[in-house]
């Protein structure tokens, strides 16, 4: 079993964000199939302890290009029509100077973080 769990997990991309951590996981079905888990798992203090909660999205790889052509949509709508020009180049800035997403082949993260 944990060599099939080994299998299963093949590619994560790791993106801290203040509170919240996103993971963008490629997985391969029992049938070598592949699709991709993006979840979020923001921190929770709660009585001088925390916790993790955490929303999961499972992405098939035949709604692929339907996703991407949306949330570029969405990210292009509200970069031209909802933001001012003052937020658009803060924002423009800072994508400019963050640093790049850490990437982990071999899906080894941080104890607290990770979770099946």
């Amino acid at each position: 079993m944990e060599e099939n769990n080994e299998k299963a997990e093949i590619y994560s991309q790791r993106v801290r964000a203040g509170k919240r951590t996103y993971f963008f996981d490629v997985k391969s079905t029992r049938s070598n199939d592949f699709y991709v888990t993006i979840t979020e798992s923001k921190r929770k203090f709660k009585d001088e302890t925390f916790s993790y909660e955490k929303h999961k999205i499972f992405l098939y790889k035949e709604d692929f290009v339907k996703f991407m052509e949306a949330l570029q949509g969405t990210i292009d709508h509200v970069k031209s029509e909802l933001l001012t020009e003052e937020a658009l180049a803060a924002l423009e800035a800072a994508e400019n100077t963050e640093p790049t997403a850490e990437l982990t082949a071999d899906a080894t993260f941080d104890e607290e973080l990770k979770w099946e």
